[in-house]
């Protein structure tokens, strides 16, 4: 048996790490294409952030039925059938002329795609290969997803300067069209389930649940609070019910979409919500440097790309240490010192955020951090299912993938929230500061909305030449919001490495 597997060809593993590949590119590289998009699509920048987000927010409303789907169809079918959506979301986002068209391509066409694509890459790994090459198979696929999102934004500076955001989407087809010429290297896995085990409810009551629950994030605001309220409540109303759903549908003896009974494994529930958090830092904070280098530095996107290249290469060189770090301690402990180098590397970069950054400032932080996300990037995955029995690894990988994805949705819009509260306190601070006298705080509550949205136009290159009120007042906005997004970010990675600490430890047999 053992023999047997070492044999097993790599060509699988390379096949669905393409996907994953492409997959997590696609929530990063278009960050730094936002003016672009702009321009291009005669939209705003909210309008693109809200296609972003829900790129996301639809694959992760999805994975669930999609790792279902692979039980009563096959892994393989379900991974062509969503490489072929994928695919023809890429070409219709390529040719796109307005908002619209990208957030069918896009958005819509290929979050579909990504759903029923990433839990059949874990499960096809799981089921392809055994022991220590499941465990660094599992790890260079993870890491794909974080390396992806890392140098998402220099590939999208590079094809945004020299040719076209469009060709990102152009590249995303010619990847899916190389998945399609070497399909028959997937390996094939017999159906376990018949259609009658459908469970379209339980579908439709975790899909409507967590699209409730990120539209209750994004729409946190001065003006919609109480909707946004109204919205975070109905979601965890409805994912309770789910649960509840779930539980008495297995208790009839039929086929849940999902055995909460699995959750009682502390790695996967622990691990998932690690994932989760870690995406909700990762997503969020490469957001906010991406809009940072680009409104207040004025940097193109090609520059912007080589300014968090320093991130990407941090990220690449430990997500591919994680797994020797993982063998001599455990995936527990290396990842808990992943965790800690990331917020070093949070802390460092907080103070860096001002008119006149220079490319040096940012490196050491960047590098850091990047660093430290390498470990638990690398790991989560091979943490939450170790224990996770093979007929459950459709819905526990379905599972995991939900955390991921929900997480780069939600980082978007929470850490897009932090950042205007940031500027908000910002603002405030600066005119008691330094014009106290000129602006009454009644005011400042009355306009404060008023300030913000014209901070993206200030002229920050005549700033730097001037010592003036309004040079001090922007770089005041400028520091405060940005320290702030790195405080959290700090603090998100800070409960992630504490939840770390709470699993069981696991250690890879060399």
């Amino acid at each position: 048996m053992n023999e047997t597997k070492k044999q097993v060809s790599w060509m699988p593993l390379i096949l669905v790490a393409f996907a994953s590949f492409i997959i997590a590119l696609d929530a990063t590289f278009m960050n730094v294409s936002i003016s672009p998009l702009v321009i291009d699509l005669n939209t705003d920048v909210g309008t693109i952030q809200t296609i972003i987000s829900f790129y996301t927010l639809i694959t992760a409303s999805l994975m669930l039925i999609s790792s279902k789907m692979q039980d009563v169809f096959g892994k393989k079918k379900i991974f062509l059938t969503g490489a072929l959506v994928y695919g023809l979301g890429a070409f219709i986002a390529s040719i796109s002329q307005n908002a619209i068209m990208l957030f069918i391509g896009w958005s819509l066409l290929e979050g579909i795609g990504g759903a029923l694509m990433t839990p059949a890459t874990i499960s096809i790994i799981s089921g392809t290969y055994d022991g220590q090459m499941r465990t660094t198979a599992l790890a260079i696929s993870s890491a794909i997803v974080g390396i992806a999102a890392a140098i998402g934004p220099l590939f999208g500076g590079v094809v945004t300067t020299f040719l076209s955001w469009r060709y990102g989407f152009v590249f995303e087809l010619l990847i899916i069209l190389i998945i399609f010429i070497f399909r028959k290297r997937i390996p094939n896995f017999a159906s376990t389930a018949s259609k009658k085990d459908l469970d379209i409810t339980g579908s439709l009551l975790s899909a409507i649940g967590l699209i409730l629950l990120v539209l209750g994030v994004l729409m946190i605001s001065g003006k919609t609070i109480g909707l946004s309220i109204g919205l975070i409540i109905a979601s965890i109303i409805v994912l309770i019910g789910f649960g509840l759903f779930e539980k008495r549908r297995k208790a009839n003896g039929k086929m849940p979409l999902f055995d909460v009974s699995l959750l009682k494994d502390r790695n996967l529930s622990r691990g998932t919500l690690i994932r989760l958090i870690t995406a909700i830092a990762m997503g969020g904070s490469l957001f906010s440097i991406s809009i940072y280098l680009q409104t207040v530095l004025k940097l193109s996107a090609f520059n912007t790309g080589i300014v968090l290249l320093p991130l990407t290469f941090g990220m690449l060189i430990f997500s591919i240490m994680a797994p020797k770090f993982a063998i001599r301690l455990s995936h527990k402990y290396a990842m808990i010192i992943g965790f800690s180098i990331a917020i070093v590397g949070c802390l460092l970069l907080s103070y860096q955020f001002t008119l006149t950054t220079r490319f040096i400032d940012l490196l050491p932080g960047m590098f850091i951090y990047g660093a430290g996300l390498g470990f638990p990037m690398a790991l989560s995955v091979d943490t939450a299912l170790i224990n996770t029995p093979p007929e459950s690894q459709s819905s526990a990988s379905g599972f995991v993938s939900t955390g991921q994805s929900l997480g780069m949705s939600m980082g978007t819009a929470i850490i897009g929230i932090i950042l205007i509260v940031g500027a908000v306190g910002g603002m405030h601070d600066a005119i008691n500061t330094y014009a106290p006298d000129k602006v009454t705080n009644q005011e400042f509550h009355d306009n404060v909305q008023g300030y913000f949205e014209k901070l993206g136009n200030v002229n920050t290159t005549e700033l730097k030449h001037e010592n003036s009120l309004k040079e001090k007042i922007v770089s005041k906005v400028v520091q405060d919001a940005m320290r702030l997004v790195m405080y959290v970010t700090a603090l998100l990675l800070a409960i992630g490495g504490a939840l770390t600490f709470t699993l069981k430890k696991q250690k890879i047999k060399g």
